[in-house]
């Protein structure tokens, strides 16, 4: 059972240096978030700009459950102005690359896969979807079932894998998140189209009305 809880970043990235953002956040803080916090690396993306805000990436953090969060926090928080003293070099450097972000604390299913489990599994996606989804008060796990129930399987028909089923922390059980990999981008392209032509897919769409708002 995945006891873990998750950071899910939005990083608003300074003109072209989204690379230079990418390999700053895993080459030079992943290695300290693991040794210093217990921090794994859940995955590090480039955001596709036709699809959202740009330039973004999206980071993504797996702690040991909320006292490992805890912990996480008590070293952020322990220098002047709420800052690890050890990472003033690296804020500074990241602040070239970066205006600003937006974060969620996330809270995964219990059947949902850890990072260690999915690389383990040797999970691969060319393409990763992660689909906001905004519910009724209340209904955030209630969603997460029907995915892995309805969608799953028939987005799976098209290689879509459903790694990962989460509910948004701290709000009101009103907002999910699915984190699909998809392991080319025409499978992408075939998912898209099945969820609006294929029947099941349809229909689990239209269901979903009665608890999806957005």
């Amino acid at each position: 059972m995945n006891t873990c809880v998750y950071i899910h970043e939005f990083i608003d990235i300074i003109g072209h240096n989204r690379a230079n953002y990418l390999h700053h956040m895993t080459a030079n803080w992943s290695p300290i978030g693991q040794e210093q916090r217990g921090q794994l690396c859940y995955g590090v993306w480039a955001l596709i700009g036709s699809t959202a805000g740009w330039p973004q990436t999206v980071n993504m953090w797996e702690h040991t459950g909320w006292d490992g969060l805890a912990d996480s926090f008590a070293v952020e928080t322990s220098g002047v102005g709420a800052q690890d003293p050890a990472l003033v070099k690296w804020w500074s450097k990241a602040a070239e690359f970066r205006r600003g972000g937006f974060d969620r604390i996330l809270v995964p299913a219990p059947w949902c896969p850890t990072i260690t489990e999915l690389v383990d599994a040797g999970v691969r996606g060319e393409a990763y979807a992660h689909e906001l989804v905004k519910v009724r008060r209340g209904g955030a796990r209630e969603l997460l079932e029907r995915a892995r129930e309805g969608l799953a399987p028939g987005l799976g028909r098209h290689g879509w894998q459903l790694i990962g089923a989460f509910e948004t922390a701290m709000v009101d059980d009103d907002e999910a998140m699915l984190l699909w990999a998809i392991p080319t981008w025409r499978q992408w392209s075939a998912g898209e189209h099945a969820a609006r032509t294929e029947d099941d897919l349809v229909a689990w769409r239209a269901a979903a009305g009665d608890l999806v708002t957005g």
